[in-house]
């Protein structure tokens, strides 16, 4: 299977269990690989026989920008779901990173990586 990364997409969001994150918001950071054929697309330089990346990249901006929700865990699954959408996506890799955790030590990023398939 082939592979199309999007590394580093930004969005604000609302999502997390305590008050505060919910009313202010943060920024959240999510990292993709998506698992599909390429030979299609590329044996006809065809846009249509592949994944459009910057039609999945507003889309996986819009889930993050939505409804909140308490878990980064159930923000990874709404994306997996919608990058699973896409004809042709077997495969999908979500890391939903979240820097700006409510923890009370110093930390680089709290992180939760899904993979989900088709099958």
């Amino acid at each position: 299977m082939d592979r199309v990364a999007l590394r580093g997409l930004k969005a604000r969001g609302y999502h997390g269990v305590f008050p505060k994150e919910r009313e202010e918001g943060q920024t959240f950071i999510v990292d993709l690989v998506l698992g599909l054929d390429t030979r299609p697309a590329a044996a006809d330089d065809d846009l249509a026989k592949t994944v459009h990346y910057g039609i999945v990249a507003e889309e996986v901006v819009a889930v993050v920008q939505g409804e909140p929700v308490d878990l980064i865990e159930t923000l990874a699954e709404r994306i997996a779901q919608a990058c699973l959408k896409h004809s042709g996506v077997e495969e999908v890799e979500v890391c939903v990173h979240k820097p700006d955790a409510p923890i009370t030590v110093p930390f680089d990023d709290v992180t939760v990586t899904i993979t989900r398939s088709r099958v």
